[in-house]
C-alpha cells in the first residue's frame, strides 16, 4: 500500500544538535557530519503521516557493532534535535533492516570473544551501557510525543531481540523467529531481555523463555502480546503503514497511555546498568569450549552475510 506522499531523503535542513549523549557513549563520528549522515542508517522522512523511516544498511555481519551503536546514538540526537527545532515534526519513528531475511542477529560476537580472552571486563561493560542507553532512550520515545514502530522483516535473535522489546509497537512478518540462544553458550540476555520481558509478561515466564534458548515464531509473540501486528511475507512495510494511518487520529491518546504505562511500571537506566554488570561478569566466566560455540555461531553468522552478498 503506497504511501499518501512519497518520503523525502533526509540531507540537511536540521540545525546541529546540541543535546544528547552521544559523546558519553560511543565514539563520536566526524565533528562536521551532517544531521542524518549516518554510516549503516539509511533515513527518509514521511511528512503527511509525520514518519521517520529508518533502516539499518550494513554491509558486515548485521549485528550491534561499535559503529552501528555510534550511528545510533548520533540518530537519537539528531531525531531530538529535528523534532525540537520543529524542522521535522515526527510523530512515528520506524526501524527496519535491510538485510535479508535479518532483522538483527545481536550482540557483536567477534567482540566479546576478543574482550573475554583478555579478561577485559571494562570494555564488555562499556559496550553493554552503550546498547542499553540507547534502548532506554528508545522505550521512553526520547521523551517526545513519538511512538516507536519496529518492524520485522526477517529473523531477531539474541540483542536484535532485545531491542525490539524497548518500542511501542512491533509488526513482524509471519514466518519470521525470535530467540535468545545465549544460554546455548553459557551466556544470558545482558541488554534488557530480562528487565523488558519480566514487565510484560511476568519474571516467571521471562525467566522461561530466557533459559529455553529456543527461537519462537512471530505468531507466538503475537499471542503473547509480544508482538502486536501480523503481515504476510513482503507485506510489512504495507502493514505499518496501514498502522499509522488508521491510528493517527489516536496519536496523542496513544502517546499518553505509552506514558503512563512507564509510570506504572517504571525502568530506571540504572537497572539495565545492573544487569550489564551482572553479564560482564558472567561472560568472564565462559570457558574454552564456551567461547568454540561463539565462534561456530560467528561463523554460521559470516556465511548468513556472504549468502546475501551473492
Amino acid at each position: 500500500m503506497p504511501l499518501e506522499s512519497p518520503p523525502v531523503a533526509i540531507t540537511q535542513g536540521v540545525k546541529a544538535a546540541d543535546c544528547a549523549t552521544s559523546a558519553q557513549i560511543v565514539p563520536q563520528g566526524s565533528a562536521r557530519r551532517a544531521p542524518f549522515e549516518l554510516t549503516d542508517l539509511a533515513t527518509a522522512f514521511d511528512p503527511a503521516t509525520g514518519t521517520l523511516w529508518t533502516y539499518m544498511d550494513q554491509r558486515t555481519r548485521p549485528s550491534f557493532n561499535p559503529d552501528l551503536l555510534a550511528a545510533f546514538a548520533h540518530w537519537q540526537d539528531d531525531i531530538v534535535t529535528a523534532h525540537d527545532a520543529g524542522t521535522m515534526p515526527i510523530r512515528y519513528l520506524v526501524l527496519g533492516s535491510r538485510f535479508p531475511g535479518v532483522f538483527s542477529l545481536g550482540g557483536d560476537l567477534d567482540l566479546f570473544a576478543g574482550h573475554i580472552r583478555r579478561g577485559d571486563r571494562d570494555a564488555l561493560v562499556r559496550y553493554g551501557r552503550a546498547c542499553v542507553h540507547i534502548l532506554h532512550r528508545n522505550m521512553r520515545s526520547l521523551d517526545r510525543p513519538i511512538i516507536t514502530i519496529g518492524l520485522v522483516e526477517g529473523d531477531a535473535l539474541g540483542g536484535g531481540f532485545e531491542a525490539l522489546l524497548s518500542f511501542n509497537v512491533v509488526i513482524a512478518e509471519r514466518g519470521t523467529y525470535f530467540g535468545l540462544p545465549e544460554t546455548n553458550f553459557g551466556l544470558f540476555p545482558g541488554m534488557g531481555a530480562h528487565c523488558f520481558l519480566s514487565r510484560r509478561l511476568g519474571s516467571a515466564r521471562a525467566e522461561q523463555m530466557i533459559l529455553s534458548g529456543r527461537s519462537y515464531s512471530a505468531e507466538e509473540l503475537y499471542d503473547l502480546g509480544i508482538v502486536h501486528g501480523l503481515a504476510a511475507p513482503g507485506q510489512g512495510r504495507a502493514e505499518v503503514e496501514t498502522y499509522i494511518r488508521q491510528n493517527r487520529r489516536r496519536h496523542s491518546g496513544h502517546c499518553a497511555i505509552y506514558e503512563a504505562s512507564r509510570s506504572v511500571n517504571p525502568l530506571d537506566l540504572a537497572e539495565l546498568e545492573a544487569v550489564v554488570d551482572l553479564w560482564a561478569d558472567a561472560a568472564l566466566r565462559l570457558t574454552d569450549t564456551d567461547l568454540k560455540l561463539m565462534r561456530r555461531l560467528v561463523g554460521a553468522q559470516s556465511r548468513l552475510r556472504d549468502k546475501a552478498a551473492v
